[in-house]
């Protein structure tokens, strides 16, 4: 228990905040409690903030995900997903393409506040385009490429390097601010309309008037906040009522809002939680009483918020160094605690990572869906199938039976004694996984979360080590904030940068992070028949996982998509070309990649890949099918694995190879070609998983890959 002076102490010292002695301070703390298990965690506090993209801000950050990705989606004409086609809206004297480029604010640090792009429900649809990304731009704007690297963002550089940043976080919902505020609060957007939505757009800022004909109006499904409260569990939600920038979006609930106003007086405990104005000052002294309660909500202000309208990263930096100063003022409670800081969307900033989502529909017939693809696992929820109210609209009915998300990834800090080290967790989550986080804490279930975000999405465990609580602390790099915030403060309004006339490909920093274990495992297997190429596709590992298939030579065709369960098993068949063939691009979590191009007949040898986690290796298992011998060449691309081998089979022999991993890190990245008959290439890329942590891929640095032809995609093994 602190006393009045010692609070008022840490209020005047906060006002000469230094972000280095802040992530260094929190950092050196140690975890508290004695079981090693989630149940040390007494306070889970989430703090959102606005509008960007995982690779706007971290695309060049060593370890992670991000411009060095070997394996890029395709676009037409021999491109990859970096070099998108420039808006035809913009001035004609631009360059063709627009790459990812740097806001350099060393030179010009007005860049700190650059302009917003469109980022709602129909150009955020416009933009995926099913998956295949090839539109960007056009829906978004040429200035959606642009992004930051660790010199423009010190602050939140030094919170990666210190703590766990995962880079496979989705928003959850593919537009604006409101509906993925409503995924993290609620779990849903109440797609079937029974609480009226479904809510696609920024419908309610406020708690509304107190009388007239809105008094009433509001959303009537429940929260989990309302979950919270009738299960016991302590909750509260810290904000600036006359500043939270619209973001606090319980107050677009019916309960909430006639709270608020007195129209009802059963509610007034929601409205002592979710309707008082007190934020970090509030936060501070609760933190410091040892009141902090069990889940706790964070609005930021508008100038907080790193919003590009309104805020910058600077001054978002400063204001989340205040909400970790004010939790690290009490190490008793510190110890106890987890704070989650996301984003609620990327605003129209590109991320080159096609989005897990359920199946593309075709087309429906019938009442009844042609998918792209396929999922075992139930979809329901997931499809927008129902106009939201006031918006029965043609224009609006162009987007129907398209799934609401996965949306872009955003980043995500996961900051607790729990998540020392400098860690990449890299398991697909969204906001939902918030929810589920607590769920499994607190035992409180959130029925809105659909099946399929359920399984697709993990609940964030994995990104924290309750049994490793006390690790070294590392050592960060040193970054002040309040003179960057009050430098960015002062500009006196945004900037729209134009892209370099002559583009060039982005670069990401070198250097491995240490990774947290994941639960993935997949497989596939292809096979000729009459119709084409039959691929099997079979997920032995732990959870769920989304397969995304495109055929670099029908790129204008829909990917297809495949939710594979565990256990779960799906095929496919793609017809082929007779002359050229085709090469199909399978792309699945963490770096898992497989490609498969040629020329097709019934010939074409069995090959299948197995991983063997205790062994820490790979076995390939290869059947010659045809009438004659077939030669071989195995190749290791990259990991500095064995020297290409060349062998051959008699017709029907069986062969079975030992193919290692990177020693250190379990990486592989292996291609065999059949050097004669029907030219046939099958590539195998990824990351053995057997429980344990590791590292993140070794070789994911340098410039991006830009071409997907031939000589490009066999470069990456030189």
């Amino acid at each position: 228990m602190k006393s009045a002076r010692g609070r008022r102490a840490f209020l005047h010292r906060s006002a000469a905040l230094a972000a280095a002695g802040i992530v260094e301070q929190a950092a050196a703390l140690p975890a508290l409690g004695r079981s090693g298990t989630i149940a040390d965690v007494r306070h889970i506090v989430i703090l959102m903030q606005e509008n960007r993209s995982f690779d706007h801000y971290f695309g060049s950050l060593n370890g992670v995900r991000g411009f060095a990705d070997p394996f890029p989606l395709p676009l037409p004409g021999g491109r990859t997903v970096w070099a998108q086609p420039a808006d035809p809206a913009s001035p004609a004297a631009g360059p063709p393409v627009v790459l990812p480029w740097r806001l350099d604010t060393g030179n010009d640090f007005a860049l700190m506040r650059v302009e917003g792009t469109p980022h709602t429900w129909p150009d955020a649809q416009q933009a995926w385009d099913h998956g295949r990304m090839a539109n960007w731009t056009a829906a978004k704007r040429n200035h959606s490429m642009a992004c930051f690297d660790r010199a423009d963002l010190p602050w939140q550089a030094a919170l990666a390097d210190a703590f766990t940043l995962c880079d496979a976080y989705h928003c959850s919902f593919m537009g604006g601010t409101h509906p993925n505020r409503y995924y993290l609060n609620t779990g849903t957007i109440d797609p079937f309309g029974r609480g009226g939505g479904p809510a696609l757009y920024n419908d309610f800022d406020d708690f509304g008037p107190a009388q007239g004909a809105a008094s009433g109006a509001g959303y009537s499904w429940t929260t989990y906040a309302e979950r919270l409260q009738a299960a016991g569990v302590d909750w509260h939600v810290y904000q600036d009522l006359a500043d939270n920038f619209g973001d606090n979006s319980l107050a677009a609930f019916r309960r909430f809002r006639d709270a608020y106003h007195g129209r009802t007086t059963a509610d007034r405990a929601l409205v002592e939680r979710a309707g008082t104005t007190g934020a970090i000052d509030r936060l501070a002294a609760d933190v410091q009483a040892g009141r902090l309660p069990a889940v706790s909500w964070i609005v930021g202000t508008a100038e907080g918020s790193e919003h590009p309208w309104k805020s910058s990263p600077a001054q978002g930096a400063e204001y989340v160094a205040r909400v970790l100063q004010a939790l690290t003022s009490n190490p008793e409670v510190w110890g106890h605690t987890v704070l989650l800081i996301n984003y609620d969307e990327n605003d129209g900033y590109f991320d080159h990572v096609p989005p897990p989502a359920p199946p593309s529909v075709r087309r429906v017939e019938q009442g009844r869906f042609e998918l792209a693809g396929a999922s075992t696992v139930d979809t329901t929820g997931e499809y927008h199938l129902r106009l939201a109210p006031g918006r029965e609209t043609e224009a609006e009915a162009q987007w129907l039976a398209r799934p609401y998300g996965l949306g872009p990834r955003v980043p995500m800090f996961v900051v607790s004694p729990w998540s020392r080290g400098g860690w990449v967790c890299s398991e697909v989550f969204d906001h939902t996984s918030t929810l589920r986080f607590i769920e499994a804490r607190f035992g409180v279930p959130e029925p809105n979360i659909s099946p399929w975000r359920r399984a697709v999405c993990g609940d964030l465990r994995s990104a924290l080590d309750f049994r490793r609580g006390d690790r070294q602390p590392p050592r960060v790099a040193l970054a002040p904030v309040v003179d960057r915030a009050r430098l960015a403060r002062e500009l006196e309004r945004t900037r729209r940068p134009t892209p370099p006339d002559a583009p060039r490909a982005p670069e990401q920093a070198q250097g491995p992070r240490p990774a947290r274990a994941l639960p993935y495992r997949l497989q596939a297997e292809a096979s000729a028949d009459k119709a084409g190429l039959r691929v099997r596709l079979r997920n032995t590992g732990n959870s769920a996982a989304v397969v995304h298939v495109m055929d670099l030579r029908r790129l204008h065709e829909l990917p297809r998509r495949f939710t594979l369960g565990p256990a779960g098993e799906l095929q496919d068949t793609w017809s082929a070309d007779a002359e050229q063939g085709l090469a199909l691009w399978l792309w699945g979590p963490n770096g898992w990649h497989r490609r498969l191009s040629g020329r097709i007949d019934a010939t074409l040898p069995q090959v299948r890949l197995l991983e063997r986690p205790a062994r820490s290796d790979l076995e390939l298992r290869i059947s010659n099918l045809g009438p004659g011998s077939r030669s071989f060449s195995l190749l290791a691309r990259r990991y500095g694995l064995p020297a290409p081998a060349t062998f051959s089979l008699a017709a029907g022999g069986h062969r079975r190879l030992r193919l290692p991993t990177g020693p250190d890190h379990r990486w592989y990245d292996w291609s065999l070609r059949m050097l004669d008959g029907p030219p046939f290439e099958w590539r195998w890329a990824g990351h053995l998983e057997n429980g344990r942590p590791g590292l993140s891929d070794p070789a994911m640095h340098g410039p991006a890959v830009l071409t997907t032809d031939d000589t490009a995609w066999s470069s990456l093994g030189g």
